[in-house]
Formats: C-alpha cells, structure tokens, sequence
C-alpha cells in the first residue's frame, strides 16, 4: 500500500530547494543569496509575494531570511559572535529597532526535552530591561533612548494545560508590546543543516511545528502586533534519513519508480520519530546564548 510521503522541514529555503531539485519554478517566489567568504556565513533570502506563491511554498507571505555557519556547531566563541553581530543586523531590519519599542521576546519549547530547549535558553541570557525603565526611565540605563525588553517562557500545553497562544494573547493585552520576537527550535530537511543555520522571519512562527505538533501559530493575525520569528534546526524526521539512504542505493532507478518504491518501503512509524545529534544538550545551551546575544546587540542601542 503506498503511502504519502512528504519530507518535512520548517525552512522555506529548503522548500524551494525541492522544488529547484524537480526543476519546478514557482511564481510570486523571489531567492536571492550572498556569501560572507571571510566568516563562511550564507545567507539566503526567501521572498513570497503572492498568496499562489504562499500556497506553493505551504507557508505565509512574507521575508525569510536564512543565515547557514557551517561552523556554528563548533564550540569558538568569537565565530559564535560574529553569527550574533550578522543575526543582530537582519533583526534590526526586520523588526524596524530604529526606534524606541517594547519588545517581548517569548522563548518556545520545553525546558525538560533537550533538542526542545532552545527558546527556554534564550531567555536565561538575555538582557531584560522593561522593569528597569518602568521604574527609573531611560537614566536607570545610562543610555537617553532604550528598547523596553521583556520575556517569557510559556512552556508547553502538556505543562500548563494551555495554549501557547492563549499564554501570549494575555500578556501581549496587558504589557501591549511594539513587536513580539518567538525563538522556537526548528526540524530540518538535512543533517547538514542541524545546528548549523538559523532562520529568521517577518510571518511568526508556529509553536511545536518542528516535530509535527501544530499549534495556533504566533503572528500579526492572531497577536495584533508584528511578530520576528527565529529558529535553528535541531531535528530531522528520521524517514528523511531513511529515505536519502535508500535513494542512494537506488539510483539506478527512473525517478518515479524510486518514488514509488520509497513510498512503500517506509513505514509509517517512521513519521512519529525524530533524530538529534548525539551533542545536542551542550549545542543547545551554545546556540542558545548566541541567539541570545544577538538579541542583546539588536536590543542594546536605539
């Protein structure tokens, strides 16, 4: 009985490079791409113009941008600070910092799965300042201008009974924010990019998206405010890994028939599991302070 197959992944950079792979073009997509030689960062922008191009894409409209650091998974804390400076400047951009805001910063995941804890880590390291200015105005700060920074973490609906959303739509009501900035742990379509990239987009994100888990997605629609989406891939979809395997073996075959043959051959149980690096609970805790860092250079100066 053949099945559905569908490779997953939560990087739109990925998902046009599948349909480049099947000489696809899609319309209302724009891709334009730079590469820092002298740190080895890519970065690939990822523009969907059009609702025909959204609904190709299988995901909003908007700007995705994504940096890959084949090094980032390397435990050098001065390359580690360049990827903050490069994530920094993309997020100034992106959420227009220009300008004195209050920004929430709401870190997705749970605390208690490791591949899981990117969110819950960003949030340890970054500079909170909301109460601060509340209390003794921008003087407390020793700066004349500063952003007001808060943060969050939600936890997840098995902890708390609730939705993420619901968590969030209260807080953003009561502490009425410029923009809220979600930082969520992301599924990739290859191993090559685990730890290795980070995504940053202008259309939110969708809580729990990385392993399957839909929630209410985190957006303009559903908050009222702009919503800055950042992720790193922590996992792959082990029928994926399956799947590339047995494509090598097979090329031999014409292109439909290995379809078919792969259709078949992997179960379905297959779809529920999920495969992180063996480092992850040190990588997590590193990328976590990156991105924190980035925030705190984005967030440091108005």
């Amino acid at each position: 009985m053949q099945m559905d197959y569908r490779i997953r992944t939560d990087l739109a950079l990925e998902t046009k490079e599948r349909f480049e792979e099947d000489n696809v073009e899609v319309s209302g997509v724009v891709i334009e791409g730079s590469y820092d030689e002298e740190r080895d960062i890519r970065t690939t922008l990822v523009k969907i113009e059009t609702e025909k191009g959204a609904k190709a894409m299988g995901k909003p409209q908007g700007t995705y941008i994504t940096m890959e650091a084949p090094n980032m998974s390397v435990p050098d804390q001065d390359y580690h600070r360049e990827i903050s400076k490069e994530l920094a400047k993309h997020l100034r951009k992106l959420a227009s910092l220009d300008k004195e805001k209050s920004v929430l910063v709401v870190g997705l995941g749970n605390r208690e799965v490791t591949p899981d804890a990117l969110g819950p880590n960003v949030i340890e390291n970054l500079h909170i300042t909301r109460h601060v200015l509340r209390e003794y105005g921008t003087l407390g700060m020793g700066e004349d201008r500063a952003h007001a920074v808060s943060g969050i973490v939600p936890g997840v609906m098995a902890q708390t009974g609730m939705e993420t959303l619901e968590i969030i739509q209260g807080v953003v009501d009561e502490t009425r924010p410029d923009v809220v900035i979600a930082v969520d742990a992301l599924a990739a379509r290859s191993t090559k990019r685990l730890s290795r990239t980070i995504q940053i987009t202008d259309t939110g994100i969708d809580p729990g998206s990385g392993v399957g888990n839909h929630r209410d997605g985190l957006n303009a629609e559903t908050l009222g405010v702009p919503v800055i989406g950042i992720g790193i891939p922590t996992v792959v979809d082990a029928a994926t890994i399956v799947h590339d395997a047995m494509a090598h073996l097979l090329d031999a075959l014409e292109e439909q028939e290995r379809k078919e043959f792969l259709e078949e051959m992997i179960s379905p149980h297959l779809h529920t599991m999920f495969v992180t690096p063996k480092d992850v609970d040190e990588t997590v805790k590193r990328l976590g302070f990156t991105i924190s860092e980035g925030l705190n250079i984005a967030l440091e100066y108005v």
